[in-house]
């Protein structure tokens, strides 16, 4: 596979960029959760406003992080490559929730369950591994 910037691999790029996309879909969905609390059936649907809430805050963050630690996956960082994967296991668990039980934009869910899948995918291959120990 072709290689920018010395030896990194053109598919950490591409990580990198995923990973900076997925956590943006991270944020906007945790945002439009907030403006979700007007909706009675969405509130009750997470067991409450607290639910709501902590949903949103907890996919701004995850949101926040994983598009922060794009930079240390394009620099070959496995501390980062873990805790993306960590992030990236929990979004695709929220999208899902949120896509199957149709509190979100079950379209935005699905691009975002489908985004985050194919970052860890991607991060786990034989080449992204090599990089990651070098």
């Amino acid at each position: 596979m072709s290689t920018i910037q010395g030896n990194r691999p053109v598919t950490i790029t591409i990580i990198g960029v995923l990973a900076f996309i997925a956590g943006l879909i991270d944020l906007v969905s945790g945002v439009i959760l907030f403006f979700l609390l007007p909706n009675e059936e969405v509130v009750a649907g997470f067991g409450g406003s607290g639910g709501l809430i902590a949903a949103a805050i907890g996919s701004i963050i995850v949101g926040l992080i994983t598009a922060g630690l794009a930079g240390g996956l394009l620099r070959g960082s496995s501390v980062a490559r873990m805790i993306v994967t960590v992030l990236q296991v929990l979004s695709l668990i929220g999208s899902l929730f949120m896509a199957v039980a149709y509190l979100g934009i079950p379209v935005g869910e699905w691009l975002g369950l489908a985004v985050s899948a194919l970052v860890l995918i991607l991060l786990w291959t034989p080449k992204a591994s090599a990089f990651f120990r070098d």
